[in-house]
């Protein structure tokens, strides 16, 4: 992993709340989902080892205005390059698969096994979406149980309800 001072971050404001990016030279490698205040995302970006000097406007500019648009019901692609180190193989290969899964549609955690060639790894394909640092461009809200239960989220279920919703609009 790159040192904290080779990140860079923006904090943008969205129609469901404000959210940060942070990235490396090598690619996007955190997104925030929606809070309440920008102060809390900056709580975050901190966390993640940020310093307030890496703030980077230019930097994602574009991306920014994506997600804003992705926010607000558009169709958006997100083909970013992604900084992904630190992840295991099997994490990238169980988020490659779900990049693949189109907006408006969703798949089961046993749908992304088996594309996977392991069909008895539904739980673990759940444990690798756990950890995707970056939701929206790797839309693990798509993902849901074989039953059509939503299963979890990182940003909790309320939001990843909110997604999917939000991707059927159109």
């Amino acid at each position: 992993m790159k040192k904290a001072d080779a990140l860079t971050f923006v904090v943008c404001e969205t129609s469901l709340g404000w959210t940060g990016v942070i990235g490396s030279a090598d690619g996007l490698k955190k997104i925030i989902l929606p809070l309440k205040s920008k102060e809390a995302v900056l709580g975050q970006i901190a966390g993640y080892g940020c310093k307030a000097e890496n703030h980077d406007i230019a930097c994602f500019s574009e991306l920014t205005d994506r997600i804003r648009r992705y926010f607000d019901g558009e169709p958006v692609d997100f083909a970013d390059k992604l900084d992904l180190a630190g992840s295991t193989r099997f994490q990238q290969k169980v988020w490659l698969t779900v990049r693949s899964i189109p907006r408006g549609e969703t798949r089961s955690y046993g749908w992304v096994a088996n594309q996977l060639g392991l069909p008895r790894t539904a739980r673990a394909v759940g444990q690798a979406l756990g950890r995707n640092p970056v939701p929206i461009v790797i839309p693990c809200h798509r993902v849901i149980g074989s039953d059509g239960r939503l299963g979890g989220f990182g940003g909790g279920v309320e939001i990843k309800k909110s997604l999917l919703q939000l991707e059927q609009s159109v």
